[in-house]
């Protein structure tokens, strides 16, 4: 066997997002609010199909600008996509209306839940089935009583839930739209920690038992991670670091910036800049 030449470095293994068929793919975008004020800057990603995929990061660095730029809900915003294309099920969605996002697989369970508080669950439920035109739906509010059985048991509005309640109810609206893939903004954002464990274990769960796949935004890196087969790091709207949810569990950086350190060890980063960070990862 030949042995590599002196200075000569070992070809890279692949990524596991690029050996898995990819059911999201997100290449290059570039995101501008208000024609002048530039969020994403060359943001790519991949969400390989039937998996959970963690997407990282402090506030302010990209996370939910992501996520509307694969909905389509930039345009509400006053954002578009200048550069690169998103890919979903191998055709481009660049500049689709949401509503046509949605019929073609793909909803986003908002930060915030933004229910609608002067409606029933039920009627809550309903509305996440806007866009079809079969019977099933009421077999498909039965299967989201299976999943969230005390959302049956709240016959009032909506607004009244507790806050895991209001959460469980907006990812049972999204399964009302029959999706592919799910994109969750911050699901444990509000909840205990005791109500944190119970929603991840459901969104585990429409994983592993429906097939849904999952692009979950959250704070929560520990909790995200333990659900995840793979994760990004974002920092300034770039994607700094990836890697399967082992590895970045395992990171160093990752480990102090956002897992809790050491311990005693653990060192502060709230005057470090995030460059630093991310000169680091680079």
């Amino acid at each position: 066997m030949d042995s590599l030449p002196e200075n000569a470095t070992a070809p890279r293994a692949p990524r596991l997002v690029d050996t898995l068929p990819s059911l999201l793919e997100v290449n290059n975008i570039e995101v501008v609010y208000n024609d002048v004020i530039l969020v994403l800057r060359g943001l790519s990603l991949k969400v390989p199909q039937g998996h959970i995929v963690a997407l990282l990061g402090a506030n302010g660095a990209g996370k939910s600008t992501t996520l509307k730029a694969i909905s389509g809900l930039l345009k509400t915003e006053e954002g578009e996509i200048t550069r690169g294309d998103v890919m979903f099920a191998g055709e481009r969605i660049n500049g689709i209306d949401p509503d046509r996002i949605v019929r073609r697989g793909i909803f986003q369970v908002m930060e915030g839940r933004r229910i609608i508080s002067d409606m029933t669950c039920i009627e809550n439920l309903r509305l996440g089935a806007f866009t079809r035109r079969d019977n099933g739906v009421k077999d498909d509010i039965e299967r989201v009583f299976g999943y969230f059985p005390r959302l049956r048991e709240r016959t009032g509005l909506a607004g009244y839930l507790s806050g895991g309640e209001q959460q469980m109810l907006a990812i049972g609206r999204a399964l009302m739209a029959r999706p592919k893939l799910i994109l969750m903004d911050e699901p444990s954002m509000g909840l205990s920690p005791l109500l944190v464990k119970e929603v991840f274990g459901i969104i585990r769960r429409l994983n592993r038992e429906l097939g849904i796949t999952i692009l979950l935004v959250e704070q929560n890196a520990r909790m995200a991670l333990s659900v995840a087969s793979y994760g990004y790091v974002m920092e300034q709207g770039k994607i700094v670091l990836d890697g399967t949810a082992e590895a970045l569990a395992d990171n160093e950086d990752v480990k102090e910036f956002y897992l809790g350190g050491h311990g005693a060890e653990r060192k502060s980063f709230r005057n470090l800049k995030s460059y630093k960070r991310r000169k680091r990862w680079l």
